[in-house]
């Protein structure tokens, strides 16, 4: 009889540390995932946020402190060495980044789990070529293998979102390989094999159910990534065009004037670093939120 009622205090002990563990969790994701919201409707809404034109130059105000160091509401955020409005800029610069995330996150995870479920299910040849060209490109310098396509293909927006595509599918595909690896030896996926289940039907009934965690929370860590990425390319003069507004180039056009006009470099690296770290955050959160050991735990 003691013997139960300590494992029942025992097991009401580990579910009261599983809820206090999410609820610590939760509270401490809430300011990241409300910085998400503001990157969200700032770039869906930059627009009506911010007006103006943000390639629009006022050389009577070139480099013009922000408002809470002594410059004008006029530019809250201050200018630039042409003058121009450095908030505007952010802004835009965040639907730069929100149209690659856009883009490039949904992609890469479509088409990575299409090949990382073929080469785990089917397997063969091409299936081994497939996995062995995924090996290949993850064992390249990530940013070494975008400056060079970025080389190839030009500085435009569109080569920037195919770069970012050709770079992050190969996450998927090996995460997605392994899992399906696994789950193809399991006794329900054997079972409906046994009674004649299609390979599409399996993949679909059966082994896309159970990766969609997986795909979630990786789409989810893959978004800070892809904006930096979008960023460094920008900075490194192989992103997206001079003409438009990005946080990368923000960045690359500010360094000689870090010492005297710090904000011209600090507001738009203080908005990626912002947004990077918040989106790791609540990937983090999402990871263990959706993993069994730990929801159990609740």
């Amino acid at each position: 009889m003691a013997a139960h009622a300590e494992a029942a205090i025992e097991i009401e002990a580990r579910r009261s540390w599983g809820r206090s563990y999410f609820t610590r969790r939760y509270l401490l994701v809430l300011p990241p995932m409300v910085i998400m919201v503001l990157f969200l409707i700032g770039g869906i809404f930059a627009d009506v946020i911010a007006p103006g034109d943000p390639g629009q130059t006022h050389l009577l105000s070139r480099l013009e402190a922000p408002v809470f160091s002594g410059g004008t509401s006029e530019f809250p955020l201050g200018t630039d060495h042409v003058g121009r409005d450095i908030w505007t800029r952010i802004v835009h610069g965040a639907r730069v980044s929100l149209i690659v995330v856009a883009i490039v996150v949904p992609g890469a995870a479509l088409f990575g789990t299409a090949v990382g479920m073929f080469a785990g299910w089917r397997g063969g040849i091409v299936g081994q070529l497939l996995m062995r060209y995924v090996d290949v490109q993850l064992a390249l310098p990530a940013i070494l293998f975008a400056v060079l396509l970025g080389a190839v293909l030009g500085a435009s927006l569109r080569n920037v979102i195919i770069i970012l595509l050709v770079w992050t599918w190969t996450v998927y595909a090996r995460l997605i390989r392994a899992e399906v690896l696994s789950l193809k030896e399991r006794e329900f996926v054997v079972a409906s094999l046994a009674a004649g289940g299609s390979n599409w039907w399996i993949m679909r009934k059966q082994l896309l159910p159970n990766v969609f965690n997986t795909i979630v929370v990786v789409m989810t860590l893959e978004i800070p990534i892809v904006i930096v990425a979008e960023a460094s390319l920008s900075f490194l003069g192989v992103g997206a065009p001079v003409e438009q507004a990005t946080w990368g180039r923000m960045i690359t056009e500010a360094r000689n004037y870090l010492t005297h006009a710090w904000w011209v470099m600090w507001m738009p690296g203080l908005a990626l670093m912002l947004v990077a770290l918040s989106g790791n955050l609540v990937g983090d959160w999402l990871r263990d939120l959706l993993d069994p050991r730990l929801r159990n735990l609740g």
